[in-house]
């Protein structure tokens, strides 16, 4: 896994912080050839791992990549699933059957339907989970996706309920068909890194908010710092600006230097600023290394 991950927030207009931000860089990307320019630029800055939704404008990114190999030598897609207006959207526009068919599968209708029924019929949990993961990783056919991970409105609501084998049956499934690691998108990183323990998922790729000014981050610091020391996992450090709520500088040398941080998750709507938090993560990096030498 990556030390430095690209996210697409800013393609989707989500700002934690301003709404006029947010709006302005939903209009900016309302096409691909946008959204390419900017994933181009931090690929060309060594940042390679794209961790995405599965919206519609994703696909087509995935079309781009598959249609010019060559340009995007070295780009992974770290998919997060599921997209859940992507389904209401599709329903309402498409209706049920025809939304249907054009988010599942290709292997045979037949066979999914038939899985989906039984999991609806006989409250198969294992169907349901599974017949979700394939439907959504349809649009990366044959691109590299070295993680695919469960977001977090669903991570946290399984943590709610209790339900601690679906993360079992998602880690499997994601391991045996895609040869992918599974990963976890929280809220509640405290809370989590137990139950994935109870269900069998050791040393767990996990993605939660980080920030120096705990901002977002379930448990706070301490309670991060805790968990992480009684259960091992790899931690994706996403929301390190708090929103803009820490200057850049202040808040990547901090993030660099918590222990249990193996990736840094940020999104950028500009080469610069791409080229300025990447700078910044290797010159704290490669500090915090000469330190321990």
């Amino acid at each position: 896994m990556e030390r430095i991950l690209f996210g697409d927030n800013q393609f989707f207009g989500i700002n934690h912080l301003s709404e006029e931000k947010a709006r302005q860089q939903a209009l900016r990307f309302q096409q691909t050839d946008a959204i390419v320019d900017v994933l181009q630029a931090a690929l060309q800055c060594g940042v390679g791992g794209f961790m995405c939704t599965t919206h519609d404008l994703i696909g087509q990114i995935a079309d781009d990549v598959r249609a010019r190999p060559s340009m995007w030598q070295g780009f992974r897609f770290y998919p997060g699933m599921p997209y859940a207006h992507k389904y209401a959207n599709a329903v309402t526009e498409l209706g049920y059957f025809d939304a249907m068919r054009k988010f599942l599968p290709k292997e045979g209708l037949i066979d999914v339907m038939v899985r989906g029924s039984k999991a609806v019929l006989g409250k198969d949990i294992e169907g349901l989970i599974t017949l979700l993961v394939d439907s959504e990783m349809k649009m990366f056919e044959g691109l590299e996706t070295p993680v695919i991970f469960l977001q977090n409105v669903v991570t946290d609501l399984v943590q709610g309920l209790g339900f601690v084998d679906a993360f079992g049956i998602f880690a499997h499934h994601v391991r045996e068909r895609y040869g992918a690691e599974p990963g976890f998108i929280t809220m509640n990183l405290p809370k989590l890194l137990p139950l994935l323990k109870v269900a069998g998922v050791e040393n767990p790729i996990v993605c939660a908010n980080v920030n120096k000014i705990a901002f977002r981050m379930c448990g706070g610091i301490e309670g991060y710092r805790e968990a992480t020391k009684r259960y091992p996992s790899r931690v994706i450090a996403m929301s390190v600006l708090a929103s803009g709520g820490i200057r850049p500088r202040e808040a990547i040398e901090w993030v660099t230097r918590e222990p249990y941080v193996s990736s840094i998750l940020f999104g950028a709507s500009s080469r610069t600023n791409i080229e300025n938090t990447v700078a910044l993560i290797r010159q704290f990096d490669e500090g915090r290394q000469a330190m321990l030498a």
